[in-house]
């Protein structure tokens, strides 16, 4: 595919490429039946795919070969899914639908959610380390592995859920709602990205790493606003789980908080942000505005 093809028609057939990935991974396991039943129903039932569609579209940009992107596009969504199934338990958010099916405890049990989604944490970072001959040196793997598991931890989506949970109830200013937003959403999405340059040789290109880092930081928050905006908008069949939850939980949810005018202003605003960074790249950027375009203006 050329940088400046039809990137929405191609995200088809990446999808459909990841998915293979990790149905390949996941049916190399030796996890009992019960568990690797589990852990297929959590990364393989369904999803949009945005953050491995992320690592492709840098890696497009930064021409990295299609083979090294495939282990770290899986190993984002690994970690995504694994956070899906732990922010549906019980003591989390409690919720009985997931892309349009019922949650992992709720199809199997507590127990093998919870051990179903630290398997596929793991799975991630071992897909990564796996992956090794298909990075060009062992220390951009190295890097890869360090800035996944950064993304993933207490200073990133971890760290974020806690000042979510801090949160509910209270009518915090922006700025904090905004870094929380930072933490428990968009430190994955700003990783997907930079995980796609990591694949390539452009990775000691200064100038593309803080451009494309300042892209996945205003996608990555505007990703969770628009996030916000359809929880009060949106329909429960196109979401694929329960519309109007933050208000029933009383979340610190964007558009209630602010109101729905102030909330897609500040979503267009992140994505004229996120677009100004690619300025420089011409054409060849054309993947990553189709996904800010495709974050941004999302109905589901």
């Amino acid at each position: 595919m050329t940088p400046n093809h039809d990137f929405a028609a191609h995200s088809k057939t990446l999808v459909h490429r990841v998915n293979q990935y990790l149905d390949r991974l996941l049916s190399q396991t030796s996890a009992s039946d019960q568990l690797q039943s589990a852990m297929r129903y959590a990364a393989l039932g369904g999803g949009k795919r945005i953050r491995p569609l992320l690592v492709y579209a840098a890696g497009l940009l930064s021409k990295a070969p299609m083979s090294a992107l495939d282990a770290p596009a899986a190993a984002v969504e690994l970690v995504h899914c694994y956070s899906l199934v732990h922010d549906d338990l019980p003591a989390m958010d409690d919720d009985d639908l997931r892309r349009g099916q019922p949650t992992l405890h709720k199809a199997f049990d507590e127990a093998t959610a919870i051990l179903a989604g630290d398997a596929l944490l793991a799975l991630a970072f071992q897909c990564l380390a796996d992956a090794a001959p298909e990075y060009r040196d062992a220390q951009a793997i190295t890097a890869s592995i360090q800035l996944l598991a950064h993304a993933s931890g207490g200073d990133g989506m971890v760290g974020g859920q806690m000042l979510d949970i801090d949160m509910e109830g209270s009518y915090p200013e922006k700025e904090s709602v905004e870094q929380m937003f930072r933490l428990k959403t968009g430190a994955l999405i700003h990783a997907a990205v930079m995980l796609g340059i990591h694949a390539s040789d452009m990775s000691s290109d200064q100038q593309m790493i803080e451009q494309l880092s300042q892209f996945g930081d205003a996608i990555g928050l505007c990703f969770q606003v628009q996030d916000d905006i359809l929880d009060v908008t949106g329909d429960t069949d196109k979401l694929g789980k329960p519309q109007g939850s933050d208000e029933e939980k009383d979340k610190p949810n964007y558009a209630l908080r602010y109101g729905l005018d102030v909330a897609r202003e500040r979503a267009d605003g992140l994505f004229s942000a996120a677009i100004q960074n690619l300025t420089h790249y011409g054409d060849q950027a054309e993947p990553l505005r189709w996904m800010a375009s495709y974050i941004t203006r999302r109905d589901y």
